[in-house]
């Protein structure tokens, strides 16, 4: 399996090219503000043929290159419906009033073709297998990828802003839920196994494992402390 990664803009939020092998179809996961470089020397470079974009929320820094992207490959964009908005009003997703400058470079809106993402939907693109999960709380519609362990690598997970190494999302944005994510975490995260790769929004690849040892937010929702644990962080967007 290949799974290229880079950071892009201003927010350094990490977008990931998967494909079974180079030279193949390949899925596209949260192009952001000034991804769309990247991604098309990422194609270029491993000869990959994107058939679908596929998104974990609906921040700008997360999908800000969703336009341009799908409009040079002519494919689809995936995302869950409560934060479908996002992409055509980002200023209400930021707490922001309409008309305020905003990176005046973004393209805003949705490309030709969305489809909405569904808690537990198994999508099949590119000849690879993702499993959505609905973990709300930095958003209401985030989710995260599950990639089933395939030969000899490990299952990965696509954890957008709802898990980083370290830390967790910001929830003091409109939509978003501290409780809610720690709630999240639990569900979607700690039945994980250790061996999993996690791959975030922001920041460096991790595992669950690490994180559940080390994570101090991941360790108060496995020790049952909830709310009542760390406060929320306020890292990126």
């Amino acid at each position: 399996m290949l799974i290229a990664g880079f950071p892009a803009g201003a927010w350094g939020t990490n977008c990931y090219l998967v494909a079974p092998a180079a030279g193949e179809e390949c899925v596209i996961i949260d192009p952001g503000h000034q991804a769309a470089r990247g991604v098309e020397e990422a194609v270029a470079k491993h000869r990959l043929k994107p058939v679908a974009v596929i998104l974990t929320h609906g921040h700008i820094d997360h999908v800000a290159s969703v336009v341009p992207v799908c409009g040079a490959h002519h494919v689809p964009a995936w995302i869950h419906p409560d934060d479908r908005y996002m992409m055509s009003d980002p200023e209400k997703a930021l707490g922001r009033s309409i008309g305020q400058p905003l990176m005046g470079e973004l393209t805003v809106g949705e490309p030709d073709d969305v489809k909405e993402l569904s808690d537990g939907a198994r999508l099949k693109l590119a000849g690879l297998e993702f499993g959505v999960a609905h973990a709300p709380g930095h958003t209401k519609g985030s989710v995260t990828f599950r990639m089933p362990e395939l030969a000899d690598v490990p299952p990965v997970l696509f954890s957008g802003d709802l898990l980083f190494a370290g830390s967790v999302g910001r929830t003091d944005l409109p939509g978003g839920d501290h409780a809610e994510l720690l709630e999240s975490l639990g569900r979607v995260c700690l039945p994980l196994d250790d061996s999993t790769v996690v791959l975030s929004g922001h920041g460096s690849q991790t595992t669950i494992g690490r994180e559940r040892a080390t994570n101090p937010f991941l360790r108060d929702v496995a020790a049952g402390l909830g709310a009542a644990g760390h406060a929320a962080p306020r890292r990126g967007m």
